[in-house]
Formats: C-alpha cells, structure tokens, sequence
C-alpha cells in the first residue's frame, strides 16, 4: 500500500450526540454525492440530481444494489484514475458473477484508522494471527494493515490453505505466542477442538492469547459465550463490514458493536414499505463519506440488522448495531422463518452443559432436522431437550439426532498436516516424482 496520512478525516470527540454526528454527516455529504458522480453507474444514476445536503434527500436517490455491484464489474464503480488505486479485490463470487471493491491509498488509511478503534487496543506488544482470507478479499488485509499501523507483530495465516492446516495453527498459537487472533467465529472453535485433539486445554495452555477479534460471521451471544468459555474467558471483540466497504462497526469498551457513523451514512431500510430511518430493524444500507476509488450510494448490503441510539458508558456517541444475519434468505419450515441465528442461540444456548460445539440444520418437510456432536453421553437427553427449545424459540416443530466426535467435523482436518511439495521438474534417484506433479 502507498504511504499515506489524512488529516480531514473525523475522530471520536468531535460529536457527543446524534444531532452533531448528523451535522458531521450532512455537511460531508454533498461532496460524497460529488465523489461518486465520477463513476460510470453513478455518472447515469446521478446526472439529474438535485445537490444532495441532507438525509431526506439522500433517502430519494437511487439504492445501489448487489446486483448492479455483479453488472458493474469489474470498474463501473470507479471514480478515480487507475493509476490513483493502491488494491483490487473480489468477492467470493458463490452467487455467481463475482463483485468488485478497490482502494486508494488514501482509503486504506481510513480503513486501518476506524479499524483500529477496536476496544481490543492492539500495541506493539501484540503478535496477530490473520486467519481470514488474503486472497481476492479485503478483510486479512485490513487487519494486516491495522495491526502493523498499531505497532504489532503479523502472522499472516490466511485461511482454506494446505499450508497452514488446523494443526499448525494450534502450534503458531503456542510456539510464538499468540496474544491476538482475528479469525470467523466457527475458526475459534475449530482450533479448540485440534488443541483437544493434540492433548491440550485450550482454556489452560494458551496463556498469552488474549483475545479474539472475530468476523466474518453473525455472531450470537450464544456463540460467542461459548467462544470465551472454551479459550478460558478470554476477551471476545466483534467486527463487522463487508468486501464493498472494510470495517462498518467495532466494539466498544463496554461490549458494544458500533456503526462507524461519522465515515459512513447508515440507514435501516424497510423493503416493504420502502422508508429508511436512522434506526430500528430492517436491512443496512450505507452512503460512504470519504472513499475515493468507490464511493457507495445507499448500498443495500441485505444484511438484517437492529440499530439503536442508545446512550453507551463508552462515549462514542455512535449508533449500536445488531447484526441478525439475512432473515429474507432464511428457510421456511411450516411457514415459519426460521433464521440461524435463532437456531444457533437454541442450541449453543441449550445444550451448554453437554459441551456442545458443532451443529447444522436444514427443512425436511414439515420439520427441522437439527444434527450436533455431542462429546460425552446422555444423547436422549440433549435431543429431547433441543426440540423443546426449538419449538419454544420458533414454534416448529424439531427432530433432532446426537452425532459422535468427528461426524460433522472430521476428526483428520483437525489433527493432519497434508503432504505439501512445491512443483518441480527435476528429481533426486529414487524420489517418488508422482507427488510432485500437483500444482493446486
């Protein structure tokens, strides 16, 4: 990334309540709305705008949705000069045509400067395991970025690699001692039951790990109880953003998700009734203050959320977010939504005491069919338990079935190190050159 710094960016003290960060908000807007008429969508989408300098006015534009993201790619969005972007990124792609996201330099410290708010108050004294991923995404980048602006040391792990498996992390997390791991919520967890593999207690033979920084997934307080329990009650520090933006809300001091409101614009979107309001429950859509490579207007980005103006002891004085996942893309069971979610705190929550990790869950007719892996006996009791509680939280009905260790995780992806050779074309006598023709 190109050196850089900023000085026009706001920071935390410069509002103490919701009526300065909107005066914060609307007096950058205009040049925001600026900022993305350079693109090519919004050069269409914008041409006939009136000057946008409030949040009414900004509610009637156009909403940018995912689909114009896939039918934009891979540079309808950018309102910079080429030479001006600093790093390409893509989205996974699992819905098809992939979507585009790029930075300028100047947009990165942004990202890194917000990033770095996090109550986990990472120092030079911190070594940081990324384990999210580094290729195409943004996301092992931004917490690279961030931990190295705040003085760290960065193990870049990355994630879905034959090179570092789930054995090897366990032994990063041990050897050089690991005090900050960024990871998903399902990784963490992963790592637990390798270390259990391996003869260890996670919640006793890790002292310098400190906290997780986790991502990537909603996260329930079912499950992130669970994550703290079995690490021995470290410290659990949320984030969230998204492939389009980097970070969108880190946790305060007080356990708090909060919107990054002064470098973005978020609105709670109705799609029944179409109205957008600074807060309740709905899908987030965001208006970008100070990108510069690919300014966002009113992106819908479809996750289900809850947003609050609730007085924090931490003095942010920003939005509190609830992330509830995508309830529209929630299976039906009898008519009945039924959003993970929900799922995940009636298991996590209710089968604690049988130290219960793993589960997954789908529709089968007029039921839910629930599997978990249950670590020790009682199996009758844990099921019968689970479809009380199921019923109880969604009112459908459930049959659920205890699975031993190691049928929804096996146990070989958590204790084996696959043979990894480097491709080559010449070989010692003897040597088996059979194992040396991948190049995946």
């Amino acid at each position: 990334m190109r050196p850089s710094t900023r000085t026009d960016l706001p920071r935390i003290g410069d509002w103490h309540d919701a009526q300065d960060l909107r005066r914060i908000q609307e007096k950058r807007l205009p040049e925001a709305v600026r900022l993305a008429g350079r693109a090519p969508h919004y050069r269409d989408t914008l041409a006939e705008s009136a000057p946008v300098t409030s949040l009414e006015e900004l509610d009637e534009l156009p909403m940018l949705t995912k689909r114009q993201l896939r039918e934009n790619y891979p540079f309808g969005l950018l309102a910079v000069d080429r030479e001006e972007l600093a790093t390409y990124h893509e989205s996974s792609g699992t819905s098809g045509r992939p979507t585009s996201s790029f930075f300028t330099g100047n947009d990165w410290y942004d990202v890194v400067d917000r990033f770095t708010r996090s109550s986990v108050g990472l120092n030079a004294s911190d070594t940081v395991l990324v384990r999210t991923p580094y290729a195409m995404l943004p996301t092992g980048h931004q917490a690279h970025m961030g931990a190295l602006h705040a003085g760290a040391t960065v193990v870049p792990a990355d994630n879905r690699t034959l090179v570092v498996t789930q054995s090897r992390i366990v032994q990063l997390l041990r050897d050089i001692g690991v005090t900050v791991a960024w990871c998903m919520p399902t990784e963490c967890l992963l790592w637990a039951a390798a270390a259990q593999e391996a003869g260890l207690r996670p919640d006793r033979d890790f002292p310098e790990l400190r906290a997780l920084m986790l991502v990537g997934e909603p996260l329930s307080p079912a499950r992130r109880e669970l994550a703290s329990r079995v690490w021995g009650g470290i410290q659990i520090v949320q984030d969230y953003g998204s492939t389009e933006t980097g970070s969108l809300a880190g946790e305060c001091s007080q356990g708090q998700l909060h919107l990054w409101a002064d470098r973005f614009i978020p609105r709670v979107h109705d799609p029944e009734t179409g109205v957008s309001n600074a807060t309740g429950e709905g899908e987030l859509t965001v208006t970008t203050l100070y990108r510069r490579a690919m300014p966002l207007i009113r992106y819908n980005t479809q996750d289900w959320v809850r947003v609050l103006d609730t007085d924090c002891p931490c003095g942010w004085a920003l939005p509190v977010l609830e992330v509830l996942g995508r309830d529209a893309t929630s299976p039906l069971v009898a008519g009945h939504r039924v959003p993970q979610h929900v799922v995940e705190e009636a298991v996590l929550t209710r089968l604690a005491e049988y130290g219960v990790m793993f589960w997954r869950a789908r529709p089968a007719g007029d039921h839910l069919e629930v599997e978990f892996e249950l670590p020790r006996g009682h199996a009758e009791e844990a099921e019968d338990a689970l479809v009380r509680e199921i019923q109880e939280r969604l009112g459908v009905v459930a049959r659920a079935r205890a699975v031993p260790r190691g049928a929804l995780v096996p146990l070989e992806a958590l204790t084996k190190d696959p043979e990894f050779v480097k491709p080559k074309s010449l070989f010692a006598a003897g040597e088996d050159w059979d194992k040396a023709v991948s190049y995946w």
